[in-house]
């Protein structure tokens, strides 16, 4: 087969990724090896791929890659998570785009829009991940919308509910009014923003006396109901039982008296508006206020508001505030910052709302989940550990889960109304179900479906996704189906922080109530990908590159070595395009070394020489070494170092040493031994390389040798792990710093490599001479002489207390030389003396860090060995 002279990753990409797909090496089903599951953190229906995605799934393929090698049953499930709130909003611009309200379509014509949407757009996230390398299952895709997997939600719903876990209740909520829903509490994002605090000014019913309160939202004071003291508060003890009025409104509000109000904050006096505010209703509950909800769901201000009806509550809060103004309510106004949550999705600024909401109680749920992470015997592993904290955080401070939403996407909750009160429902699987159950509870015999209404509201995204490693393989409906006895618990799950407790803490919990044991072994977080400066990358600051671009541009091979240089294990990845250039000059690397290896001509008479063949026991002895650490990397998810080892193992030992050692002289052939003996140690370097770069090694490997779809290289054998012969590594190291010094001499004093020298050794460190064969052809050597004594007219340098010795003989300008080495053992003895001094100084030696004062001693030590070796090399010329 004849080999391209140069790499090209967009003919070869395509060409394999077919290859494996109809071969359906991807596809897994249960036998007799030993399971490794992955399953994807489902990306949004409507996203397309992005760094961190390219990211976290070059990781799951490494993890999934290696596996096969090493003889599992490798199971990566794909899938897409339907996303209500995104998906919905994006459904949503399309509709308006063509002059369409949601308002005006029926439940079932908004879905057949968003399944048409889903149709057209879904999954383009999971054809771009194809261009990647993932070699997910895609017989086994999954969308969390799929009738099984709704299947699965509404039924473990209606579980929850007859556990007396769920339930519905009045209550202050997150109210995002941009997507008009609820929120859980993890969906909000809490940001430092300035903005006023408004010190007003409210009349005392009945006299002309004012009481003062300070607040960063004027227009909800037409939501008040009460003024608060503290009843502790000297200042205000003479208002105890009167009532103020209300600036604009005119409403009588009672002054009420409280500890909960600091008397050390704004004026000590505090508005109550138990419809805005959580902790007001809580105050309103305590003291049976009214309450009085001012805004309608988009944020505007409803009837309430008065001459503000209809207006959006920050166009309010400039106008209001000029109108209390002009009327003399408003004292002053001072810059104020404050912390203002937002919706995680669409960034509208949360209002907080009282409303009819489904809630998940958690604090039992959650004790199993808090036991497998943080108890003694832990039974799930969080990568990098520091995260256990955040962890515990969030558990322990859980509080009940608002799992309703108020969108039509999603899964609606199997609540049925056949009242017109509030308890008036059932809950259950079907509408047939439910009806035997309302004539049951009402024994009502004349009730039909046709008296039955479902509830409106769908269910929390989380609430589907949080079910994935068991309903992907139909656990819930099934519960002892094969797969899911046999692919769970699945092994090692690879996320991002920012979804620690929205998803992986959730499946844990779901993992433990519906399975009784854990969901994963393993969960690695990644770090958050920043760019150069540390910026988070965003569409908004224009420093996010095009993940297909990128892949154009370097390849995809490339482009994961780039991304997993540039990530240490669960750190942030400060992402630079010159590591996915740094990648493709690694594939390039790779490619121009097996075609060096290809091109030489074998000659099956020749013997192998010593030099060929020791150096090969060497590099094999290396290789062993790098697979035992290997195994330490990947078993502590440090996948840049396990491709750092990789990478130095190829680059250096194999490309720079072992090729350099082996290769015939110019225009000779090479022995069949070596040549076989090297080209199996490149195959063993594919199959450890082929995780992080599937495309270049499995193109290799089909050009070294005709191989059938079952010796291809994504299926092929782990290399074995041998004894490792330690004394000859540490050997070949000596062995290097020698070769380095012969070459640095030659290339200071200009002598051709093709000009054989002589070479003198006083071995005071009975270094063995097994690689002497190999340091004379590497170093052109006409032959290597032990000596006891010093030779004179020689160039010298030193590797520990060894010293070599070049003979000169005419090869350079004495005079010149001499002069060369005294201008420089000058300036060395100059450079001691300086280090000498600041060691001398016991203030500096006192006070300076141990790193600075080692780093001092060490440069003390250079230089003295330097100054020793420099009037050897003097005395020899002299």
């Amino acid at each position: 087969m004849q080999i391209p002279s140069k790499y090209d990753a967009s003919l070869v990409e395509s060409k394999w990724y077919s290859y494996w797909m109809k071969h359906n090496y991807f596809h897994s089903t249960p036998d007799q090896r030993e399971p490794y599951t992955i399953v994807i953190p489902p990306p949004n229906v409507t996203g397309v791929l992005h760094m961190g995605h390219m990211l976290n799934n070059t990781i799951q393929d490494v993890l999934i890659r290696r596996a096969r090698l090493l003889g599992k049953n490798a199971c990566w499930v794909p899938g897409t998570d339907h996303a209500s709130i995104a998906t919905e909003a994006k459904v949503v611009a399309k509709l308006k785009e063509q002059g369409i309200d949601k308002n005006d379509l029926s439940r079932e014509e908004f879905l057949a829009h968003a399944w048409e949407w889903t149709h057209e757009y879904g999954g383009v996230i999971l054809e771009q991940l194809k261009k990647l390398g993932c070699s997910c299952d895609w017989d086994r895709t999954k969308f969390t919308m799929d009738d099984d997997m709704s299947e699965a939600v509404i039924k473990v719903f209606v579980d929850l509910f007859n556990k007396g876990l769920i339930y519905r209740g009045y209550r202050m909520v997150n109210w995002d009014p941009e997507a008009k829903t609820t929120l859980s509490d993890e969906e909000v994002v809490y940001e430092e923003r300035q903005g006023n605090l408004y010190y007003l000014q409210y009349q005392i019913e009945g006299s002309d006396e004012k009481v003062t309160i300070a607040t960063t939202r004027p227009e909800t004071i037409l939501g008040d109901t009460a003024i608060c003291i503290n009843p502790n508060d000297a200042r205000f003890s003479h208002l105890r039982g009167k009532k103020a009025i209300v600036p604009l409104c005119n409403r009588v509000i009672p002054i009420i008296e409280d500890d909960y109000v600091d008397m050390e904050f704004g004026t000590g006096c505090l508005k109550v508006t138990p419809a805005h505010d959580e902790n007001d209703k809580n105050l309103g509950d305590k003291h049976n206020l009214e309450v009085i909800d001012i805004f309608n769901d988009d944020a505007t201000l409803n009837s309430f508001g008065l001459h503000y009806e209809g207006k959006d509550r920050f166009v309010v809060r400039k106008e209001i505030t000029k109108e209390l103004e002009d009327k003399g309510f408003l004292l002053k106004t001072e810059t104020h910052v404050n912390k203002v949550g937002t919706s995680e999705r669409t960034k509208a600024v949360i209002e907080p709302r009282l409303s009819d909401q489904w809630f998940l109680k958690m604090e039992e749920l959650v004790k199993p989940a808090i036991e497998a992470v943080l108890g003694d015997d832990a039974e799930i592993k969080l990568f990098p550990k520091k995260f256990e904290n955040t962890y515990r955080h969030w558990m322990e401070n859980i509080r009940d889960w608002n799992i309703s939403r108020q969108l039509l996407w999603g899964q609606q909750i199997p609540a049925y109304y056949y009242g017109d009160g509030k308890e008036d429902f059932v809950v259950a699987e079907t509408k047939e179900e439910a009806l035997k159950l309302a004539i049951k509870k009402t024994n009502n015999q004349e009730l039909t479906i046709n008296h039955l209404r479902q509830d409106t509201d769908a269910l929390d995204t989380w609430f589907s996704s949080w079910l994935w490693p068991i309903s992907v393989f139909d656990g819930i409906r099934n519960p002892e189906n094969e797969d899911i006895n046999y692919y769970y618990p699945t092994n090692d799950l690879v996320t991002g922080p920012d979804i620690l407790f929205f998803w992986v803490a959730r499946m844990i919990i779901a993992g433990y109530e519906y399975k009784g044991e854990k969901p994963f072994n393993n969960v690695y977080l990644t770090g958050l990908v920043r760019d150069k400066q540390r910026r988070k990358m965003s569409k908004s600051l224009g420093n996010s590159p095009d993940a297909l671009k990128l892949i154009d541009d370097y390849g995809a091979d490339g482009v994961r070595v780039g991304l997993l240089l540039s990530s240490a294990a669960g750190n942030d990845l400060m992402f630079d395009e010159a590591l996915c250039q740094q990648g493709k000059g690694f594939a390039n690397k790779i490619w121009n070394a097996f075609r060096l290896v290809k091109g030489w001509e074998v000659d099956e008479t020749i013997p192998q020489p010593n030099s060929s063949a020791i150096a090969i026991t060497w590099f094999e002895a290396k290789f062993q070494k790098t697979l035992v650490e290997l195994e330490d990397h990947y078993g502590k998810y440090r996948l840049s170092d396990a491709l750092m080892a990789t990478y130095k193992l190829i680059w250096d030992d194999y490309a720079s040493w072992l090729l350099e050692i082996v290769k015939p002289a110019y225009q000779q052939p090479i022995d069949s031994k070596t040549l076989k003996s090297v080209v199996a140690i490149f195959e063993d370097i594919l199959k450890v390389l082929h995780p992080f770069m599937p495309f270049l090694t499995e193109e290799i490997w089909q050009y070294i040798s005709e191989r059938t779809p079952e010796d291809a290289l994504i299926i092929a054998k782990w290399p074995e792990s041998k004894p490792i012969n330690e004394a000859l590594i540490s050997e070949f190291e000596f062995a290097q710093d020698v070769v380095s010094g012969i070459r640095n001499i030659r290339k200071e004093k200009n002598i051709a490599f093709k000009d054989a020298i002589g070479f003198y050794v006083i071995n005071n460190e009975n270094i063995a001479n097994t690689f002497d064969e190999v340091i004379a052809k590497l170093g052109n050597l006409e032959s290597i002489e032990y000596t006891n004594e010093a030779v004179d007219g020689a160039l010298t340098f030193r590797v520990k207390s060894n010293e070599y010795f070049i003979p000169i003989a005419g090869a350079i300008n004495v005079e010149e030389e001499i002069k060369k080495l005294t201008d420089e053992l000058n300036y060395t003895e100059g450079f001691l003396k300086s280090v000498q001094k600041k060691l001398a100084n016991e203030r500096f030696v006192a006070g300076a860090p141990e790193q600075v004062i080692a780093n001092e001693r060490n440069k003390e030590a250079d230089a003295l060995a330097k100054i020793e070796t420099l009037k050897a090399s003097l005395a020899s010329l002299q």
